[in-house]
């Protein structure tokens, strides 16, 4: 019979894990596919990882790994994929934001031969700066990179085995996933859903994990973010030619009463300023990613396995 895996990470999901369980359970209940439920926890401390252990005694399907300490979003779920070995991946989120309502969607359009099928946002109850700021970036992001990114993906999705089997072979030390999958070059299909807000818990898209993975986004997708530079680099030496060239006018126009003055000067010598302190972080930032990948640590550490 065809094995379906459900990933899901986990961090202090602990008034989200017993209904995400049971809603996945009705769900493929009525798919006449096997499966398997995956939790990968990052080391919670509100009693998430005990109330998994519950789930995982009463029910065989579910299977269980809690790392060592928390490693992040983005490594534990990368993580918890390549540990599968099903015909087909599903990868959700835990706070519900990605209902698992959706799973047979997705299931019926890998079935048609989609080897990718990433969950796209079609409409959303965040709060809309949040979400009109997300949607720039990755209009700025799908811009300046080499690989067309599909809008509005969360990264949840259907993977196939074989897309499984390349991400393995990658060693990835900090993948940026969404773009990742679409890099390997596959077929890329959508799946659209609604995607509500959190109910239960505490979110953990703080602003600078937003802003990690935004710079993450920038460092891994071709060159992007030096690619951005260069832009803006440009857009700032054209503006400043004009200026200058004004300046130059209204000088020999009115030369006895035309004064420059110094305020133009200061702030010439802190944007300019500021634009080399933002080029030196980023040059950094690119250093750091090369750091990682020398370094050759694992994605996790794990320090239990349940059912496996």
């Amino acid at each position: 019979m065809i094995k379906i895996s459900i990933v899901s990470p986990t961090f202090n999901e602990h008034s989200n894990v017993e209904e995400l369980h049971a809603r996945i359970t009705q769900v493929m209940s009525q798919i006449k596919f096997d499966y398997e439920i995956l939790f990968i926890d990052n080391a919670s401390t509100d009693g998430t990882q005990e109330l998994l252990r519950q789930l995982a005694e009463r029910d065989s399907r579910v299977k269980l790994i809690i790392n060592e300490s928390n490693f992040g979003w983005i490594r534990s779920p990368y993580h918890a994929l390549l540990q599968t070995n099903a015909e087909a991946t599903v990868l959700i989120s835990s706070d519900l934001q990605d209902p698992p309502e959706m799973i047979p969607s997705l299931i019926e359009k890998w079935k048609s031969g989609a080897k990718v099928v990433l969950a796209t946002r079609k409409s959303s109850d965040e709060k809309w700066p949040k979400r009109s700021i997300r949607k720039v970036f990755y209009k700025v992001l799908s811009a300046v990179s080499s690989t067309q990114l599909i809008p509005n993906a969360t990264g949840a999705g259907i993977f196939d085995r074989e897309v499984i089997n390349e991400l393995r072979n990658l060693r990835e030390p900090y993948p940026y996933f969404r773009g990742l999958v679409v890099e390997l070059g596959f077929k890329v299909e959508t799946a659209d859903f609604h995607q509500p807000i959190r109910k239960n818990g505490k979110t953990k898209s703080t602003f600078l994990k937003l802003y990690d993975v935004a710079l993450l986004g920038l460092i891994s997708q071709g060159g992007a973010a030096m690619r951005l530079v260069s832009l803006l680099g440009f857009g700032v030496a054209a503006v400043s030619l004009l200026v200058a060239l004004g300046y130059l006018l209204a000088k020999l126009i009115y030369w006895d009463s035309f004064e420059l003055g110094l305020t133009p000067l200061i702030l010439g010598v802190f944007f300019f300023g500021s634009v080399q302190v933002a080029l030196l972080g980023l040059l950094g930032e690119y250093l750091a990613s090369i750091q990682r990948r020398l370094k050759n640590l694992p994605l996790v550490i794990e320090s239990e396995r349940v059912n496996f």
